[in-house]
């Protein structure tokens, strides 16, 4: 029986080495290791093999397999090295090789890490929450009443088990307020969902960063100036910055900010950009209730808070006429920014 095996091996070795490509070597491979090839069959044979001859055969039955398989995985090596030699034949390795296209930051996360940059000089700590919000957060907290219209289900997404997505990164603020012990000074990049019309100045998920200021006399003096010189730090001093009076319910008294747009080929015009104020004492008095102390005692602090469009920052940095060119993932806009 030990002959036959050794005689298997030596034919397979044969048909192994002779084989050309990788289709002859797993025919080879086939024909003796495959479920009815030779091998396997002389190994099905051990069941008539005397009890005292199974070990050495065993052992044979073995050697040869390893022996086989060893010879098949050399083959195939140098199989693939022939392969792989005629695959680069004719290819002149001398010739330069062709540029990778380099990456780069989205505009938007440029404008988002430079404006978290100049407002964290300013002494501003980074904030986060999350974007699947409660009417609490949203806007209970913010002194928004049950009839407001952002709370309408036209204005806001709102899921099956009445949480919704949050419509500004204020909710962040209430977060914060929630735990914090004054003075507090925080800023909330992130992203924000509105049912707005999509157009050029709009989108329905847009990205948001909003602040904080609560301490002891706080006022909008501090407000305007921390502002003012954002803006200015952002565009340059010369940029245009206006202030505008306007309503929120978690301010009082509140302001839109326009910064002017400059497009070229256009003429320059007015964009709004954020809205601002001073923290309404209610919002306050809601956060002691929920905290069930007196930290945020609206007779002894003040504070301001301010919402900026990211998205709109961006147009304004780089002259866009048309906020959707930011979300289109078009390379050839994109690359402008590399």
């Amino acid at each position: 029986m030990n002959e036959h095996i050794a005689s298997i091996q030596t034919q397979a070795l044969e048909l192994i080495a002779v084989a050309s490509d990788a289709r002859s070597l797993d025919d080879a491979r086939v024909s003796v290791l495959g479920k009815k090839g030779s091998l396997s069959l002389a190994g099905a044979a051990i069941k008539d093999v005397p009890k005292e001859e199974k070990a050495a055969f065993g052992q044979s039955l073995n050697a040869a397999r390893t022996a086989i398989t060893s010879a098949i995985e050399e083959k195939q090596a140098a199989i693939q090295q022939i392969a792989d030699r005629a695959a680069l034949a004719g290819i002149d390795i001398t010739l330069p090789a062709r540029a990778l296209p380099t990456g780069a930051l989205h505009p938007l996360t440029q404008i988002r890490d430079e404006a978290t940059h100049i407002l964290r000089c300013m002494g501003f700590a980074l904030a986060d929450g999350p974007e699947i919000e409660d009417e609490f957060h949203c806007f209970d907290a913010l002194n928004t009443p049950a009839d407001h219209p952002a709370r309408n289900e036209k204005d806001t997404f709102y899921f099956d088990s009445g949480k919704l997505l949050r419509t500004h990164t204020s909710s962040v603020q209430i977060r914060t307020m929630e735990t914090a012990t004054p003075p507090i000074r925080i800023i909330a990049p992130g992203s924000a969902y509105r049912r707005d019309e999509i157009d050029a100045t709009h989108l329905s998920v847009f990205n948001q960063l909003e602040g904080l200021y609560v301490d002891t006399d706080v006022t909008l003096p501090d407000l305007k100036g921390t502002l003012e010189y954002f803006f200015h730090e952002m565009f340059g001093t010369t940029t245009e910055v206006r202030f505008r009076p306007h309503f929120f319910p978690f301010t009082e008294p509140s302001f839109e900010i326009d910064v002017k747009l400059q497009v070229k080929g256009q003429a320059p015009r007015w964009m709004e950009v954020a809205g601002c104020g001073m923290v309404d004492p209610a919002v306050f008095e809601v956060i002691n209730s929920n905290r069930k102390d007196d930290a945020l005692n609206p007779e002894k602090l003040t504070g301001f808070a301010f919402g900026m469009g990211l998205d709109r920052l961006a147009m304004i940095r780089w002259g866009i006429k048309d906020i959707r060119l930011l979300i289109e993932n078009d390379t050839r806009f994109l690359s402008q920014f590399a």
